[in-house]
């Protein structure tokens, strides 16, 4: 190995570390948005369901922050080497997904898409080969958020909503349903995929015992016919 060579190869190295760092600081960045809106959303559990709009309203100024981080980081990233860096930024952009279904679902009950969240987080597609969101990462996304949706049904009785177990069983029953007809090699994501068996249990017994109570609409009217 001649001299030319070792120079070649250290400023390559050189790079690499510049790279890096640089995409640390956004992720870093990205890191300190999310807890935010965790922190903020972690309320829904002791939040009345009437309530929930000005809470919700109050993430969204952050979801559109991200645009920045997002752009931040495609510029960063060299063209095809997305797969290269991705694990630096895996963990954040979940729990950022996450924190859009969460808010996806709580304004409209519906399930955010991939192409959906993308948008929601400023990800434009022509940036698919330097940064974007893996289906992996949207995945762990959805399942974070029916681990989430879990524990809403249980607290959403507490403050008197009977309602809200029963959409939320509807609705989980229809993300595991999608997942059951996934092919999921992935030994992480099959795990927690396999947890979610739990969460769907466990949403059951609210259910039941709600219904057993006669406590929701629907039973009162079972009841006086």
């Amino acid at each position: 190995m001649d001299a030319m060579d070792v120079d070649y190869l250290n400023e390559l190295l050189e790079q690499d570390v510049e790279i890096r760092e640089k995409i640390k600081q956004q992720v870093s960045d990205l890191d300190k948005k999310v807890r935010v809106m965790v922190g903020i959303l972690i309320k829904i559990h002791s939040t009345p369901t009437d309530t929930l709009p000005p809470l919700l309203d109050s993430v969204r100024p952050i979801l559109r922050s991200c645009h920045d981080t997002s752009a931040a980081l495609a510029s960063l990233v060299p063209p095809n080497q997305f797969w290269r860096w991705k694990e630096m930024w895996s963990n954040s952009l979940r729990t950022a997904v996450y924190s859009a279904a969460l808010v996806e679902y709580l304004s409209s009950g519906s399930l955010i898409t991939l192409s959906q969240a993308s948008e929601v987080l400023g990800i434009k597609e022509e940036w698919a080969d330097r940064f974007s969101i893996a289906v992996e990462d949207y995945l762990h996304g959805l399942i974070s958020l029916v681990n989430e949706l879990s524990r809403l049904a249980v607290n959403a009785v507490t403050l008197g909503d009977y309602e809200a177990p029963l959409r939320i069983s509807v609705f989980v029953k229809d993300i595991f349903a999608g997942f059951s007809m996934l092919n999921l090699k992935n030994d992480t994501l099959r795990r927690r995929f396999d947890s979610l068996k739990y969460d769907l249990k466990k949403i059951e017994e609210v259910v039941y015992d709600v219904s057993l109570r006669k406590l929701t609409d629907s039973t009162k009217s079972a009841v006086r016919k």
